[in-house]
């Protein structure tokens, strides 16, 4: 029973604090959908900004632009994603080719994500990002706006998705 408790505490050590991204891989089985643009409004904007701010500050250190925050289309995504990544207790990139194909509908080139959770501060998780190679590849992509799903829970965790894409 000791074992399983400290397995058990490990686990759950592991997934408090995560992240993940995701590049632009579209299945031909996913269906575009509509989305609400209210729910763009949902997005923690003052940490969204902090983000976007430390992301634009580190490009700015390896000569790229800056990107551009989108809060229509990108966040609404953002944040629909977000509400599924907390119902679903679990970070994760379910459906991302309906998002990516939905941005494309808009106009945009391609499209990336990156998804974290049980971060407490905008430094901490744009952190967590650039220290892995897939996130900090998407972070100092060709991209050239930004969506946001930041929300915190009713415990206190954030569930982060930040869409990127190029026009």
């Amino acid at each position: 029973m000791r074992i399983f408790r400290l397995n058990l505490l490990v686990l759950v050590l592991f997934f408090l604090v995560t992240s993940c991204q995701k590049e632009e891989i579209i299945s031909s089985d996913e269906a575009n959908f509509s989305i609400d643009l209210n729910l763009a409004s949902e997005t923690d904007w003052e940490m969204a900004n902090q983000i976007l701010v430390l992301i634009n500050a580190h490009r700015a250190t390896l000569g790229l632009s800056a990107i551009l925050s989108d809060h229509q289309y990108a966040s609404a995504y953002a944040v629909d994603h977000t509400q599924y990544m907390i119902n679903m207790g679990r970070i994760n990139h379910d459906n991302f080719g309906v998002r990516a194909q939905a941005l494309k509908d808009k106009g945009a080139e391609t499209v990336a994500e990156n998804v974290a959770f049980g971060y407490k501060t905008a430094e901490s998780v744009v952190n967590a990002w650039l220290n892995s190679d897939g996130h900090r590849k998407i972070i100092e992509g060709n991209y050239t706006h930004s969506g946001f799903g930041v929300i915190k829970t009713a415990n206190d965790t954030f569930y982060f998705t930040q869409l990127f894409y190029r026009k």
